[in-house]
């Protein structure tokens, strides 16, 4: 699984970085919002985790610009600065859970668990499996260009 950590507070996003990569995540650490959204327009991401309150952009808009780069990006959203209504503000902008400092490690990896398994499920239910025979091999493309030529299959 592929994680996107946005957060200023370095030594803290480095811990959570060489924890995830023990637990076999492979993680982009990125200090700021704009080196987030940055790294979310040049390569796809499973789940990312955004820090609220940050100089620059701050956690809502890197959720607003996020979603518009990669739409089932699920974000979990980590501050030590939460409030209901920043909780409220960042739910309009897909947050899928809304955590806060310090967290604990294990209820921070279950979250991000829980929300790829989101994804997937959304996913999938956008995406049904391709059963065709075509999905199945070369001979399958042979057996479906026989179905097409004699107009069992446009």
């Amino acid at each position: 699984m592929k994680l996107l950590f946005i957060d200023d507070e370095q030594t803290f996003l480095k811990y959570l970085a060489k924890r995830m990569a023990l637990e076999g995540f492979e993680v982009k650490t990125t200090f700021s919002g704009e080196e987030g959204v940055a790294a979310a327009a040049k390569e796809p991401f499973d789940v990312a985790v955004v820090d609220l309150q940050m100089p620059g952009i701050d956690g809502i808009e890197v959720q607003k610009l996020l979603k518009d780069l990669q739409p089932d990006l699920p974000c979990i959203v980590l501050t030590g600065h939460g409030s209901v209504e920043n909780a409220l503000e960042s739910g309009k902008y897909n947050a899928f859970k809304f955590l806060s400092k310090p967290v604990d490690m294990d209820t921070l990896i279950q979250t991000i668990q829980a929300a790829y398994d989101h994804r997937v499920e959304k996913q999938s239910k956008q995406d049904p499996p391709d059963t065709s025979p075509a999905a199945k091999g070369p001979v399958s493309k042979l057996f479906q260009k026989f179905r097409h030529l004699y107009g069992v299959e446009k």
